[in-house]
């Protein structure tokens, strides 16, 4: 089960997060979201967790818990919707005029 972890301190690292999730079940991943740019966090996490009934425990217990004098929220990732472009590329009518010499 993935969970989404919102009001990350800056300082809290990706081990940080396991260890906080690890004492629930067995965590297969914890990862901050990093900026690109500056490389700081950008004050959110995703843990995935192997057993579902341990990733609902975890996050009832540690809801609204103080990880440097912050306290996080924790929700369920949602699955992504999967969306397709408008434009057809790479097969039907434009690849027909794609190369096309007049």
């Amino acid at each position: 089960m993935n969970l989404y972890v919102t009001n990350l301190e800056q300082s809290v690292t990706d081990e940080e997060l396991k260890s906080l999730f690890s004492e629930f079940g067995s965590v297969a991943s914890a990862e901050v979201g990093m900026d690109l740019f500056t490389g700081k966090s950008r004050g959110f996490g995703f843990v995935e967790m192997k057993e579902e009934e341990e990733a609902r425990k975890a996050m009832t217990s540690l809801q609204q818990k103080e990880v440097h004098n912050q306290a996080i929220k924790i929700e369920e990732t949602k699955p992504r919707d999967e969306r397709k472009g408008s434009y057809k590329v790479g097969s039907g009518a434009i690849n027909a005029y794609r190369f096309r010499k007049n």
